[in-house]
């Protein structure tokens, strides 16, 4: 496992690197009324840098090797399966839109991945689907892909 951490440390450490060196290359810091556009990117990204490089000095400094990294046995399936719904959504989101998508995907996850029951399953895909259109679709206006019905 602390293999994996140093992997991921190092290479989360140079993309909050390069994040926040784009922000300032790319946007104003500050504009003539506060912060621009690069403000936020900007500490983001350092803020991501600063916790891969915590992760990774705990990685370096750690005597223990750790579990192996890649899963095994049921984590290995439950992984796959995640992949799969995941691959599974983005080729149907055309088809059935991001809501009946997200919906589907999210309760086949509690369901089979994470067996819960499917009362719960259902109203926690149905919370997080409505609060994803809500901000997403309804608040922002971003367009998301529609199905059939519209949604």
């Amino acid at each position: 496992m602390r293999s994996a951490d140093r992997f991921a440390g190092a290479g989360l450490l140079a993309l909050g690197v390069a994040f926040s060196a784009g922000a300032l290359k790319q946007y104003d810091y500050w504009g003539p009324n506060g912060p621009g556009p690069a403000f936020l990117p900007f500490w983001l990204g350092l803020a991501m840098a600063i916790l891969a490089l915590l992760l990774l000095i705990g990685a370096i400094r750690s005597a223990d090797a750790g579990e192996p990294w890649f899963p095994r046995g049921e984590g290995l399936r439950r992984l796959l399966v995640v992949l799969g719904a995941t691959a599974a959504l983005v080729m149907l989101l055309g088809v059935v839109g991001m809501v009946i998508g997200t919906w589907l995907f999210l309760v086949g996850l509690f369901r089979f991945v994470d067996r819960q029951p499917w009362p719960l399953g259902i109203a926690v895909a149905t919370a997080v689907t409505g609060l994803n259109w809500l901000v997403f679709t309804y608040w922002l206006r971003v367009p998301m892909p529609a199905g059939p019905w519209g949604f």
